[in-house]
């Protein structure tokens, strides 16, 4: 079938809109016909070569939409059935999928940077050349064929613009909060960086009962939506002031500080905003060559630093316990929602994010 996607031709060449064949799903695939996609700094970080990808190359990893078809051995979902996509399919029996880290995956971990699916290859064409799919999902075109691990069913009750959000924005955010750190209740938290992961960090760490929420970022605008999402006090403040600023409102440092961007200098910023004992994790994504230094004495005091991929979640259980919260009041994706536009806006989409703007974009298909 033939269909239009948003194509990264190679790092900082920008996108075109173009048609694509795609291949009908195979054993243990199905077809999603799109709905809406969320725009998420990793597609720019990969789009500008912060991340090394294979080109041609359809981004986009946040998206919802209908399962059109399916493959052979494919029982987990029918036609006609609601999903949310997801960057972290598994194999179920790995070591890593048997100890309950689906997230690590030995075979998802070995191929998702290759793009193509679980036999390695992508089901987009153009003129018999391959086009390459971003972390096996590719959200940005009108269907996508994927592994059925990496589409989750949902109820037919959330709208797809929320929905898309949940495939990554909200699972990794929330899940940094309730997997990673396994934050205690009555907890003191800071999170620096308010786009749509530090938001969804936000929401997790008022969820889980954290007494005290301190937002950290550069822009006015993300502070408001952080105030909303559930953030008690706000900071505007860039790495080399935001420790300082964060002790002030939390006299002798937090107990857990959530990083959202990515870079070297608010991971030390969540570091040094720590108290004794407390749990710095990192969710921003990093470049492949970034080095942070910590002081070593801190180690004394039991600070501990987290890594976090993917809100360290089982995307089959979390989504759906995510989505049941949306439905309770309890959970509100909206927050980060400001953006709706049509695939052929997408390059300006992408120039708001590089200016930071505030709000998510969600492209409808």
């Amino acid at each position: 079938m033939r269909v239009r996607a948003a194509v990264a031709e190679s790092p900082g060449a920008g996108i075109t809109i173009a048609e694509l064949d795609l291949e009908a799903p195979r054993r243990g695939e199905v077809l999603v016909r799109m709905r809406a996609a969320g725009i998420c700094q990793s597609d720019v970080h990969v789009l500008d070569g912060w991340m090394p990808a294979p080109f041609p190359l359809v981004l986009g990893h946040e998206g919802a939409g209908v399962v059109e078809a399916i493959g052979a051995d494919v029982s987990r979902l029918r036609v006609g059935d609601h999903v949310v996509l997801t960057i972290a399919p598994s194999c179920g029996v790995c070591g890593y999928c048997l100890e309950g880290r689906p997230n690590l995956c030995d075979l998802a971990w070995n191929l998702s940077g290759r793009g193509g699916l679980f036999d390695g290859t992508p089901r987009f064409s153009r003129r018999g050349g391959p086009v390459h799919q971003f972390s096996f999902t590719s959200s940005f075109a009108d269907a996508v064929v994927v592994p059925d691990a990496a589409a989750v069913a949902l109820s037919d009750e959330v709208p797809f613009d929320v929905a898309a959000l949940f495939g990554c924005a909200i699972v990794t955010g929330v899940g940094a909060v309730v997997n990673t750190a396994r934050l205690r209740a009555g907890s003191t938290v800071a999170v620096i960086g308010c786009g749509g992961v530090g938001l969804s960090v936000i929401q997790g760490a008022r969820i889980a009962g954290a007494r005290r929420i301190i937002a950290v970022d550069v822009q006015s605008a993300k502070l408001e939506r952080a105030a909303q999402a559930g953030a008690t006090a706000t900071v505007q403040a860039g790495s080399d002031e935001a420790a300082a600023a964060i002790k002030e409102l939390s006299p002798g440092g937090v107990e857990y500080a959530f990083e959202a961007v990515g870079l070297p200098g608010t991971i030390r910023a969540a570091w040094d905003a720590l108290g004794r004992g407390g749990t710095a994790v990192v969710v921003g994504l990093t470049r492949s060559d970034a080095e942070v230094a910590l002081p070593a004495f801190d180690f004394v005091r039991e600070k501990r630093i987290l890594g976090c991929y993917y809100g360290s979640a089982r995307p089959g259980r979390d989504i759906p316990m995510l989505v049941d919260l949306y439905r309770d009041g309890r959970l509100r994706p909206e927050v980060a929602l400001e953006h709706a536009i049509g695939l052929d806006e997408i390059e300006k989409a992408f120039a708001r994010m590089r200016t930071g703007e505030a709000g998510r974009t969600i492209i409808r298909l």
